[in-house]
């Protein structure tokens, strides 16, 4: 077995960023095709850009000197689709990566699929169509070019975007034959290339807009811009169950720059109605909106507003959950999402039982880029621009509130600068809307950070209680019971690791309804559920008495993937990374200062093993390594792979050590960074990071390193301290994060 290696410093974290799902790698620009130095004179780089393209399909454009332009159709947050998913369509046409020019396409219901940035699943579901789209091109192009000749296309061979006549050697540039090939028959039937023939999937590719992070030039939500656009801040209410009453604008309209002080809200009320789902999200109150001539004026305006508010529901706090949220643990009612075997009776026959309860508290976003969304109302169309993870699903919420026909919706995607399943749900993108139907001018709606923090939507909080029972030195029950705020683990989840693998396995769910707004969190569930599971199967193989890795291992073996199609996970892929970390972490032949804790986890269709190393400093618990493993698959583009995963670990590691965030009557405790605690730079542990290599169909990365981070470091918490932790963050329990005190013996 081979594996691909990359060691990631502390001293290289400057090169990732809380832009997206992992961060970003700085380098040259990708596109600066430079020609070769003649003795008297430099040729400078030609602007791809602007060449002359031709049109040739919706993913493709090719210019007169054989230039491609390749649309990326999924929003990009940062996971590096804008990069990889081109490389796909690449490969297949057989066309020079340098050559390539790569443009964010717009919402097209027509000509794409699932244009969505979520689940880590962008790469696995385009992996056979983006290649076809490629190679079906290719094709036309050799057709084209056969035609031409008056040869057969198997008489044609490509390489690099050059169709040659084997018969004759004759070369055809695409350029010379795009206009005649996009008025060929489309093929039905094309051959996608063997893996080892592969030149661009597989080899590094830097960030197609590295060029315009790193020099500022415009290409986020935040950057855009319109001749004749105005400002919204929009003043929401300060508590969560509370409603506007009334208000006073007088003071804030006298302001420099101040146009206009509207209020919306009835666009919400309506959405609501038809849509009774989206009430999740949105509030039914009447918001006020500050319209300004910049951000800052509309800011500043907004902080004038004397705003009254009422309360319409229970104010809640953080208090209140836990006990709720206990009751429910300690209750009856629950969802059974899976079940084998006589769980009960297996417990009831059980030598021992082993149970333990685990607990997390929400999590912000903090995407780096704070919400915004550009809209403008007229007539004619309703055009829409900005950061959003879930285009189609905004663009028709938006029809449906304006009352408009779902082609008069113009929707154009920028860069996110962070996303994390923030930008899901888009209640920014319909309050642009609403304001912009308002008051029929070009406006984009801005968050403060303070906004941004206290009217978010929340990863829940989270409890979970695990029992397992053991007869014979054996894992003979396993039960799971999850209750959380307002929603459950999604269906697949319990079919993960160790479904399967126990014959008396349950797994429980219950919601507690809540008035704060909850969604998804970067790996939903699995994020803390990690944490959880893994934490307590060290402490299971501790309580038998056995090997920790090794337990892990004979439990796989007892998995018959075959024979329950609904298990997810595959145990010899499975197998293999783990045996992989041992190896590679060098698991358990480390200095005597330096302890380790090790978990496995599957999510979002990929296998993981990652090992932690952790030194005590001045008797405080430091993370040094965390050695991972992944199978995905094959690696489309590895310098992004590597960027993910290092950016999953350290943000796994940072919100399990520091990551906390409660309520009070309705109101978040932190509203900016002064009162949220972030792993910071020389906190980031060095990432050593391998690839299993094989020909399986690539799979998620965007999240599937973060959730197995937080209970790696507490399984090397509990080698160095002999504490365990069940609670998150780590940092809130000091004492816990000091060694035992050794106890003198006579």
């Amino acid at each position: 077995m081979k594996t691909l290696k990359n060691t990631f410093s502390r001293r290289s974290f400057m090169r990732t960023s809380g832009l997206a799902g992992g961060g970003m790698l700085i380098g040259f620009n990708l596109f600066q095709a430079c020609k070769a130095k003649t003795e008297q004179t430099f040729i400078p780089p030609k602007d791809l850009s602007q060449l002359n393209y031709q049109d040739f399909n919706a993913y493709i454009k090719i210019a007169e000197d054989g230039t491609v332009t390749i649309f990326s159709p999924n929003p990009e947050i940062g996971q590096g689709v804008k990069t990889a998913m081109p490389m796909l369509i690449a490969e297949e046409l057989d066309v020079a990566w340098e050559n390539v020019y790569v443009q964010q396409a717009k919402l097209d219901t027509k000509n794409f699929t699932r244009q969505v940035a979520g689940g880590s699943q962008s790469i696995r579901q385009g992996w056979e169509p983006l290649r076809q789209t490629g190679a079906t091109a290719r094709q036309m192009l050799v057709n084209a070019a056969a035609k031409q000749w008056n040869v057969a296309p198997a008489d044609c061979t490509v390489k690099a975007g050059v169709i040659t006549n084997t018969k004759t050697n004759e070369t055809l540039g695409y350029g010379e034959v795009v206009n005649e090939a996009a008025k060929l028959e489309v093929p039905e039937n094309v051959t996608l290339k063997d893996p080892k023939d592969f030149t661009i999937i597989g080899t590094d590719a830097q960030n197609v807009d590295i060029d315009k992070i790193t020099t500022g030039k415009p290409l986020f939500g935040i950057d855009y811009k319109t001749e004749g656009m105005v400002y919204a801040a929009v003043v929401r209410p300060p508590a969560f169950g509370q409603s506007l009453s009334s208000f006073d604008a007088e003071a804030a309209k006298q302001m420099d720059g101040v146009l206009d002080v509207i209020t919306i809200g009835e666009g919400a009320r309506k959405l609501i109605d038809a849509m009774p789902n989206i009430e999740a999200i949105l509030a039914k109150t009447d918001k006020v909106v500050v319209i300004a001539k910049s951000t800052w004026q509309a800011m500043k305006a907004k902080k004038a507003i004397e705003a009254q508010w009422q309360n319409t529901s229970e104010l809640e706090s953080t208090a209140l959950h836990n006990e709720k949220l206990t009751a429910l643990l300690d209750g009856k009612d629950f969802t059974t999402m899976r079940e084998d075997g006589d769980v009960e009776k297996a417990f009831a026959t059980a030598d021992q039982i082993l149970e333990r309860t685990y607990e997390s508290p929400f999590l912000p976003h903090n995407c780096l880029e704070p919400m915004n969304f550009f809209a403008h109302v007229t007539d004619e169309k309703v055009h829409l621009v900005g950061p959003i993870q879930t285009p189609q699903w905004k663009a028709g919420a938006v029809a449906a509130m304006l009352d408009r026909k779902p082609e008069e919706i113009e929707l154009e995607m920028t860069r996110m600068g962070g996303g994390f399943g923030r930008r899901l749900y888009g209640d920014f993108v319909l309050e642009a809307a609403e304001i912009a139907n308002s008051i029929r001018k070009p406006v984009k709606v801005v968050y403060s950070r303070e906004d941004d923090m206290n009217d978010g939507i929340y990863r829940m909080a989270t409890k979970y209680r695990i029992k397992a029972g053991i007869k014979d030195g054996e894992l003979v029950a396993y039960h799971l019971k999850e209750v959380a705020v307002n929603a459950n683990m999604y269906g697949l989840i319990p079919n993960f690791f160790p479904a399967g693998a126990v014959a008396n396995y349950k797994v429980d769910v219950a919601a507690l309804k809540s008035n704060i707004t909850t969604g998804a969190w970067r790996a939903p569930y699995t994020n803390f559920l990690a944490f959880a599971e893994q934490s307590f199967f060290d402490e299971l193989a501790e309580t038998i008495n056995v090997d920790k890795i090794q337990m892990r291992l004979d439990l796989l073996k007892k998995v018959d993937a075959d024979a329950d199609e609904r298990i997810e996970y595959n145990p010899d892929r499975m197998a293999k990374v783990i045996k992989t970390a041992v190896e590679k972490s060098g698991w358990g032949k480390q200095p005597k200062d330096t302890y380790q804790g090790f978990v496995n986890y599957y999510c979002h269709n990929t296998h993981v093993a990652e090992v932690a190393d952790v030194v005590l400093e001045n008797g405080n618990p430091v993370v040094k390594k965390v050695t991972v493993v992944v199978d995905c698959g094959i690696v489309v583009n590895p310098l992004g792979a590597l960027n993910q995963i290092e950016g999953g670990v350290v943000d796994g590691v940072g919100h399990a050590m520091y990551g906390d965030f409660t309520f009070t009557e309705g109101m978040p405790s932190a509203k900016n960074f002064d009162r949220y605690r972030l792993i910071r730079m020389k906190e980031a542990p060095k990432v050593e990071t391998y690839f299993i290599e094989n020909d399986f169909a690539p799979t998620g990365l965007g999240e599937p390193t973060l959730p197995p981070a937080g209970a790696a470091v507490a399984n090397a918490i509990k080698a160095a301290t002999g504490n365990r932790l069940y609670q998150q963050p780590f940092t809130k329990f000091p004492e816990l994060l000091k060694p035992q005190k050794q106890e003198i013996l006579g």
